[in-house]
Formats: structure tokens, C-alpha cells, sequence
């Protein structure tokens, strides 16, 4: 007679047996490789590199006070055009103005004690000449006139610091021009040189342009404004380092016609004569085993990946992908124009490209 319990024991056995045939199954089917997106590589036919380029002044100035106190007025605003000596900030000048008070009262009391060491050299020097009075009491009177002339000179040196200390309270523009930024405000205490505000001086107007890093700065190029006029642009300035963050350099153009036109900050299409990408010696960088750096072509911008060691693209081919270093020349909201070793019509991967690793088994979607 078979019991309910012997009935439960052997249906805990059979739903065992098959989870356990579940499982094997489940590890005997291996996971299908992703899907990616690709696209063929076409031919860069621009000649020209295009970047973005900011209106700025040649000379922009951080403005500060050369001592500490808290600012009591307020005179100027962002964006408003000043001239030279004006004043812009004023601080609490009751503390100087006590402290001019206490260095001209120790100028006054030094210059008592130097007429009264005058008076007893003169006194000394008589009594000498009669006999009363040895040389070197004459001496030491001489000695004590040194040094009360010498604490006189001192205060007037004090005096005439803290009088430069009260026109220091009052910051003043050094040169015309506009106030790009202002951050101080009435009451805030500040330390001797931190910056209120920034001054763009009138004159010369710039367009500062950030190239892509291995591209050098041409010695000219043009400024598109919105009507469409051209202006022509000189090389002035070129940073000495690539900046780490955004692997870019730094260059400075002089607009050369037009300037009363341009608006400080503005953003202005800029163009220049196609460069080739160096390594900084003039020879033209190419990849390890490659043996060149390859011609130009344009990509979609998801197709630039950035893994810490540069700029690169991943290539579509018998089912893997194999990343190709490449050097980018000029990017825009959609596309990128890269230098590398490519083949124009050869597929590389589109979106994504940050999940990829190499060799990695992928599938390709349809065209």
C-alpha cells in the first residue's frame, strides 16, 4: 500500500530531475552575440577645417583690490562700458582711515623726539667746545640724533603706506573698455587680489579657436559672420600645451577688418586651409604596423570612441570588431572628419561603440 508520504517524496524527485535537465539545457545554449549598427566609411571631400571660434578682447584684465576689506558700494554692472580711472568698487575705508590717523601720530611724536635729539647734539657739541663735557657724551648724543631720524624716516614710510592703503580702497578702471564679469557684491569681504570683476579692454578684438589635438594651428584663416561677410584672421598667439582635459590647443587670431562689428563672446563660424596632422616634428603620425597615417573620411560622431588612449573607430569584419586608432579633424552636431588607416566602403560600427571590446563576436543589422 503506497502511503501519501512515499506519493510526495517521489514528486519532489521528478520536479528535481527536471529542473536539473532545465539547467543543463540553459548552459548548453550559448547567448547569441549583440547586434550593431554599421555604416560605410566614405571619403572626407572637405578642404577646409571648420571650428568654432569666441569673439574675445586681446587684453582681458581680472580686476582686484591690492588690499583685503568689505566692499561697501557697488558703482558698475556686467556689460557696461567704462573709462579709464573710473571708479567701480569701494570699500569700508573707516579702519584705513584710522590707521593713517595712528602712523601720522607716530610720524608727529618722531619728529618731537628728532628736535629734541637735535637740540641736545647742538647742546652737547657747545659744552664740548668749553671743555665741559667729554667726547664721548658728544657721541652718544650724536648717536641718539641717528636714531631719532631714523624712527622719523620710519613713520613717514608708514604714513605713506597707509594713505596708499585708502586709495587702494577704491578700485578704479585702469584702461576704457567693457565689463565682461562682475562677481562682487556690496558687503562681501574679500581677500587683497581676489578678482570682482573682469575688465575687455578697448582696442584689438580676437577670435580665440581650440584646435583638435595634433592639428597645428595655420597662420591664417577666415571669420564667417551671420550676414555671410568674411573677415580675414592672423595667427597672433598659440598655447605652449595641449590642454589635458580636452585634448585641444589653444590659438589666438587678430580680426583684421570690421572689429567695431564684433560682439565680445560672440560665437562665429571660423575656417581654415586643410592641415595635416603631425606628431609636433613635422612628420605626419601614423599607426603601429600601418606604416601611414592614412587619408581623410567622414564618419557619424557615435562612431568616435574614446577609451583613455585616443580617439578611434571600431572595424566591422568577418563577424568581430577591431579598433583603429585614428586622429579626429573637425566634428559638428552629426559627423566627424577623421584621419586614419582606412579603406573608403569598408563598414565600421556606428552606436554603441563604448560596450565593444576587441575581437568581440557581434552580428550585423540589416542595411
Amino acid at each position: 500500500m503506497i502511503t501519501r508520504i512515499q506519493v510526495v517524496v517521489c514528486l519532489a524527485g521528478l520536479l528535481a530531475l527536471a529542473g536539473c535537465d532545465e539547467q543543463a539545457t540553459s548552459r548548453a545554449v550559448p547567448s547569441p552575440p549583440p547586434f550593431v549598427k554599421t555604416v560605410a566609411v566614405t571619403g572626407g571631400a572637405a578642404q577646409t577645417l571648420g571650428l568654432s571660434g569666441t569673439v574675445r578682447a586681446r587684453v582681458e584684465s581680472p580686476l582686484a583690490f591690492q588690499v583685503g576689506g568689505r566692499i561697501s558700494r557697488r558703482a558698475v554692472d556686467a556689460g557696461q562700458a567704462v573709462s579709464a580711472g573710473q571708479v567701480l568698487f569701494e570699500l569700508d575705508r573707516r579702519d584705513m582711515e584710522q590707521s593713517l590717523a595712528a602712523t601720522e601720530a607716530d610720524l608727529a611724536g618722531a619728529e618731537a623726539g628728532l628736535a629734541t635729539a637735535e637740540a641736545e647734539r647742538a647742546r652737547y657739541r657747545q659744552m664740548r667746545e668749553q671743555g665741559f663735557t667729554s667726547a664721548q657724551e658728544v657721541e652718544r648724543a650724536e648717536l641718539s640724533w641717528r636714531e631719532a631720524q631714523t624712527r622719523r624716516d620710519a613713520a613717514i614710510a608708514r604714513v605713506a603706506q597707509a594713505r596708499n592703503a585708502l586709495d587702494y580702497g577704491r578700485l578704479q578702471a585702469p584702461a576704457a573698455g567693457v565689463l565682461i564679469d562682475v562677481t562682487g557684491e556690496p558687503g562681501q569681504v574679500l581677500a587683497a587680489g581676489q578678482a570682482v570683476a573682469t575688465l575687455a579692454q578697448a582696442g584689438e578684438r580676437e577670435v580665440e579657436v581650440y584646435f583638435p589635438d595634433g592639428v597645428t594651428p595655420p597662420a591664417s584663416g577666415e571669420a564667417v559672420l551671420a550676414d555671410g561677410a568674411i573677415l580675414p584672421l592672423r595667427l597672433r598667439e598659440t598655447a605652449g600645451a595641449v590642454d589635458p582635459q580636452g585634448r585641444t590647443r589653444r590659438a589666438r587670431y587678430t580680426v583684421l577688418e570690421r572689429q567695431d562689428e564684433l560682439v565680445l563672446g560672440a560665437v562665429l563660424r571660423a575656417r581654415f586651409a586643410d592641415q595635416k596632422a603631425t606628431d609636433g616634428g613635422g612628420t605626419v603620425k601614423g599607426v603601429a604596423g600601418e606604416g601611414a597615417a592614412g587619408a581623410d573620411f567622414a564618419v557619424p560622431i557615435g562612431a568616435i570612441d574614446e577609451h583613455g588612449q585616443g580617439p578611434r573607430v571600431w572595424r566591422y569584419q568577418d563577424g568581430t570588431v577591431i579598433s583603429v586608432p585614428v586622429t579626429v579633424l573637425a566634428l559638428d552636431s552629426e559627423s566627424a572628419r577623421i584621419r586614419g588607416p582606412l579603406v573608403a566602403g569598408e563598414r565600421i560600427v556606428a552606436l554603441g561603440t563604448h560596450l565593444l571590446h576587441e575581437g568581440m563576436q557581434v552580428r550585423e543589422l540589416g542595411r
